[in-house]
Parts: structure tokens; sequence; C-alpha cells
């Protein structure tokens, strides 16, 4: 029971860290690309290049805290992450905020994957929900600080400042971790997959910079379609590598577990809607009604007050009804709430807007934690750190997509009406676009058998089914194959 408790308050050190710091700079944004002289849009390069760190690194991070042990990754992790902070707040252009951002993401790559799964190593199946949730907890507390204090620190100080903010909690991160945390590792790690990692980590770099950079940011029209083709192409390889070598970076055949395969592509459609949230909000709250930075965070701030109060119910919910219906009700029920931010207007009293962000929150966090639990239902201890990698990297690639998708659907509505600058109209039309794809998850949470997860939910449902398939033709439940591995 201690390790439920101590562990995961540990870990939240740097998910409280990356987690702020994600929504300090999003309420910052407008005034980040008025100090540097770009067009707003164009910081969607600053979100999509730390997300993109993210998914080429993330890979290799399993490897790395079974090769060098799970507590010496994930202390080298924050201080690369410090670091990247330092060279933050230093920035002096967009292509030098670019890089620096990307620094923070290598070390955040390698922050939260590890710390999960020294998470999942250490408890038992029962405890799994509750321990997650117990590191969610102190993590979202950065996503209710951040948007207020950053919105603070930006209209009366500097937006530089707001990065040094991560210097003294990573610090704690370093002493608590040094302190408490495991060195876990594996004696017969296999060899590094180099070949592997090149070609995923290429082919997402590259993908998620061309979807990101279009427009008239930073690189051409030509240079951003080369890099979507040549990624692509490189993703693709990377898939043909992965079924001929025997210890790939990233395991694809872990998709064919039921349960870890439908949260992962369901849960990375109902991501491309909440990526664009951190977005989309602040840009439409002070560039389209033109609230100051700190309004804009003092009205955000309260959807990460509703993912915190639900964090304390979640387990009793999956309890009374089970992974499946809970998932599939949320998908429908966070993606209208997507949709509603559309709706907004400058005449919109905010008290409404933070009614509407609150409950939104709820349920968005009741999904991330229903997701995140039953990923792992059918993994096998042994395969944890293959399937912490994977499910991450999908992760980071589908909030990247959110984000550039939602800055596309913001251009595109401008461009329509024939204006070159963004406005408060070119914002609902963008928020219904993501919600849209956001709830594609439904359907796909619909092929999850009402019994699945059970053993981690505590859910016993009435009518028992055949056990499900994967999401291939012709795939079978390798849930116990997977265990005997």
């Amino acid at each position: 029971m201690r390790k439920v408790r101590v562990l995961p308050l540990i870990v939240a050190t740097a998910l409280f860290m990356e987690n702020m710091d994600s929504t300090v700079i999003s309420t910052s944004l407008p005034m980040i690309a008025l100090d540097l002289g770009t067009d707003p849009i164009a910081l969607k390069l600053a979100l999509t290049s730390y997300l993109v760190s993210l998914a080429i690194f993330i890979p290799i991070s399993g490897w790395m805290a079974d090769k060098y042990g799970a507590r010496t990754i994930f202390t080298a992790a924050i201080a690369v992450f410090m670091a990247g902070s330092l060279a933050s707040a230093g920035a002096d252009s967009l292509a030098g905020f670019v890089i620096a951002r990307f620094v923070q993401g290598m070390g955040g790559a390698m922050m939260v994957p590890v710390g999960r799964l020294v998470i999942l190593r250490s408890v038992s199946r029962n405890e799994v929900v509750q321990a997650l949730a117990l590191l969610t907890i102190p993590a979202l507390v950065g996503p209710v600080v951040g948007p207020p204090l950053g919105g603070f620190i930006t209209t009366y100080f500097h937006w530089r400042w707001i990065f040094f903010i991560n210097i003294p909690i990573g610090v704690l991160g370093i002493v608590l971790a040094t302190m408490y945390v495991p060195n876990i590792r594996e004696d017969d790690t296999p060899p590094l997959d180099v070949a592997g990692f090149l070609l995923s980590g290429l082919g997402l770099a590259l993908l998620m910079l061309g979807l990101a950079s279009g427009g008239r940011h930073l690189i051409p029209e030509s240079v951003s379609l080369a890099c979507v083709v040549i990624g692509t192409i490189s993703v693709a390889a990377y898939v043909w590598h992965a079924k001929r070598t025997p210890h790939p970076v990233l395991r694809l055949d872990l998709l064919k577990v039921p349960t870890f395969a439908i949260s992962v592509v369901g849960g990375s459609l109902f991501r491309v809607g909440v990526g664009s949230i951190p977005f989309l909000l602040p840009l439409m709250l002070q560039i389209g009604f033109g609230l100051s930075p700190v309004a804009s965070g003092s009205l955000t701030f309260i959807a990460a007050v509703g993912a915190l109060f639900m964090k304390t119910m979640a387990k009793r919910i999956l309890e009374r009804f089970g992974f499946r219906r809970v998932l599939i009700a949320n998908a429908f029920i966070g993606a209208a709430f997507i949709a509603f931010h559309g709706l907004f207007t400058a005449t919109t009293p905010h008290w409404l807007i933070m009614l509407i962000l609150l409950i939104g929150g709820c349920f968005r966090s009741l999904q991330f934690t229903s997701l995140n639990a039953i990923a792992y239902a059918e993994v096998s201890k042994r395969d944890m750190s293959h399937a912490t990698s994977l499910s991450s990297a999908v992760q980071q690639v589908a909030l990247s997509v959110g984000v550039a998708f939602g800055a596309f659907a913001v251009e595109a509505t401008a461009h329509w009406h024939g204006r070159s600058a963004i406005a408060a109209e070119d914002f609902g039309p963008a928020f219904w676009a993501v919600a849209a794809v956001s709830a594609l998850a439904g359907f796909v949470f619909a092929r999850l058998e009402p019994t699945a997860g059970a053993e981690m939910s505590g859910h016993r449902a009435l009518e028992q089914k055949p056990p499900a398939t994967g999401l291939g033709d012709g795939t079978t439940n390798l849930g116990e194959e997977v265990e005997r591995r």
C-alpha cells in the first residue's frame, strides 16, 4: 500500500512540472508571438516541436529504463527538461524558441513514461487504477495553477519568467526520486534497435513537422510537403522493419492485444480534439475576444479543477459501469463539450464559459483515467516498457495532430472569409471539426467486451460474451499469449 501512495506522488512531481509548463505557455502564446515578432498561429510550431520530440524519444524510454535503471533515466530526464526550460527563457526568435521546446521534449519523453513504468511494475493489477489516479491528482494541480499564474506573469512581468518556475520543481523531483524511486532494470535487455529508432524518429518528426508547418510559417510549402512525403515513407519503412527484427524499438505486435489496441486507436482519435484545446482556446479568448492573458488564464484554469475533482471519483464510476460503457459515453459527451467551445462569443457570460469548461474537464479526466488503465489490462509486466513506449508515442502524435488540425481549421476558415488575419468567428468551425474527430472514438470503444478490464475496475458485467478480437482481420485475443512471454 505504501508503494501505491509514495511512488505516484514522486512521479507526479515530474507530471506537475510538465503539465504546468504546457498550460502556462498556452496562456502566454499571444504575448510570446508579439515579443518574437511572429504570427500567433505560427507558435503551433513551438507546441508541436515539443510533442514531436516526445514522439521521437519516447520509443527508447522503455529500453533505456530497462538498460540503465528507471531511477537513473528519470532523474536525468528532469535535468534535461530543466535545461530546455532555461533555453526557452532565453530564446529571441521563433526558430530558437522551437528548438528550445524540442530540448524540453527530450526530457519530457523520458520523465512521464519511465515514471509510469515504475508504477506499473511496482503495484499489483487491482491497485493500478488507484495508483494512476494518485499519480494524476498532484499533476493536475499544475493545470489549475498554470493558466492564472502564466497570465499574471505575462501581464505584469514578462513571459520569459514562466520558464524559471520549472527549476525549483525539477530540483525537488530529482531529490525525491533519488531517495525513493527504485532503480528497476532488466538483466537481459536486448540490443537497441538503432535502425528502427532512426526510421521511427525521422518518420514521426518529419511527418509532424510537415503537418504543423503548412502555411506561411518558418519553412516554404514545398518543404512542408516534402517532410510529409518523406515522413510517411519512413513510418511505412519502420512498419516493414518492425515485422522483421526480433527486438523492434516499437513493438507493433502489441496491437494484437485487443484492449491495448482499442485504447491506442480510440484514445488517439479522442486526443485529436483534446490536443487542440490548449492552442485554440487561449487564442480565441485573447486574439478573438480581446481578453488579457491574466483574464484568459482566470477562465481556462477551471477545466483542470473539474479534472482534479473527477480523479477522486474515477474508481467508483468504473466499478459501477465498467470500462466499456464509460469510454463509449465519455467519447460522445467529451466531444460535445469540445464543440461547445465553438459557441462562445465575446458576449458569453464568463460564468457560463467556466461552467462548460468545468464540466468538460470532468468528463475528459474520467476518459483519460479509463484509457490509461484499460490499455494495460492484458499486457504482462515483462512487456510493460514496450507497451508504455508505444502508447505514449502514439499519444503525443495524436496531440500534435490536434494542434496542427486545429490551426489548419482556423486558417482555412479565415481564408474562406477572405481574411489574412484570424478573427473570433474563425474558431467555431475549428472546434466543431476537432470535436467530430474525437466523437469517432466512441465507435472504436464499442468493440470492447462488457467484461474488459474487470480485474482492474472491479466491475462485473452481467452479460458474458466470447473473447474480443483484435482490430485487424484474422487477429485473435493474444492476452494470454503475451502474458506467457
